[in-house]
């Protein structure tokens, strides 16, 4: 199947320098700001690395840039940015590699990995038991569920149950469909009208149009949507509780444990070596941290 064209490449050069939310190699003459850190190449976990992936390059991650301010379009309307973009960078310093972030379909990103189309899947997934019967997770951020509404609130929703009744827009395939499926059984005759969209954006026009309700996300885009300048004269959160906390995953092909074990490896060394910390501090993120990454975590850790 023919690959999606890639709009960022994570520079896996033997020095990166990050910078003000993105990746750049050192000694590119351009003029950095704020705090950096230089991230050199782990030999012994590069060659963990599956031959074939050594020899290509690069990885490739499917990912769907429409969740701010983990991954989503910058200003150009090509380059990904936002917490995961910059992750996969800081990955391929340590693995001395290219790491790619391919806009992808979400709800099928899973299964073309498992058929090879891509290396992975980074984008705000969230490991579940289920999903770990298709990939496996190298697990890397913790958050729940927030409902979103349009500013002012002018229908009064604070929770799950104000949702009965009432038309609510998802994109389609995410946790937060299957929460909005497990929230009928206590509507009592009055189902939730749930209306799904292939994108979030999709999703958050029907929100904003006045066609939904609320829309349900994951709490950083649900605080960015109601805190930045440019989106909160629209939105809001309708409270401060968080759904069904869970644990987001770069996931794999289950036949590729080489990669999975590299990866793992290498996020490991970003987190003991404070550069996890720092670019989950540069994206206002530091709430959904992890002391230490496990695989497949879903129904194991308590974050």
């Amino acid at each position: 199947m023919r690959r999606v064209r890639p709009a960022l490449t994570a520079l896996g050069a033997a020095t990166v320098m990050l910078v003000s939310g993105c990746a750049q190699p050192a000694g590119t003459g351009d003029t950095a700001t704020g705090s950096t850190d230089t991230i050199t190449v782990n030999e012994a976990i590069r060659g963990r690395l599956p031959e074939s992936v050594r020899e290509r390059g690069t990885i490739q991650f499917a990912t769907d840039p429409s969740y701010a301010p983990m991954e989503s379009f910058a200003p150009d309307g090509r380059t990904i940015i936002g917490f995961d973009a910059d992750l996969a960078a800081a990955l391929g310093s340590v693995l001395g590699i290219k790491i790619e972030m391919v806009p992808a379909n979400f709800s099928t990103a899973l299964d073309e990995t498992a058929k090879g189309t891509y290396d992975g899947v980074l984008s705000s997934i969230t490991d579940t038991v289920e999903r770990e019967k298709r990939a496996d997770f190298i697990n890397y951020f913790s958050a729940g569920t927030a409902i979103v509404v349009r500013r002012g609130n002018p229908t009064g929703v604070t929770e799950l149950k104000d949702l009965c009744g009432q038309v609510v827009a998802v994109e389609e395939s995410t946790t937060q469909e299957d929460l909005l499926k497990r929230s009928q059984k206590g509507c009592a005759g009055r189902p939730i009208v749930i209306r799904t969209y292939k994108t979030n954006s999709d999703a958050l026009l029907q929100l904003r149009t006045g066609r939904a309700v609320a829309i349900l996300n994951d709490y950083p885009p649900a605080a960015q949507l109601a805190n930045d300048p440019s989106s909160r004269t629209h939105y809001q959160l309708a409270s401060t509780v968080q759904y069904e906390p869970g644990l987001y995953g770069i996931a794999v092909a289950k036949s590729s444990p080489a990669l999975r074990d590299a990866l793992h490896e290498a996020l490991r060394q970003l987190m003991q070596t404070g550069v996890y910390q720092e670019l989950l501090l540069r994206w206002g993120l530091t709430t959904g941290a992890l002391q230490d990454s496990s695989i497949n975590g879903a129904g194991v850790s308590s974050e």
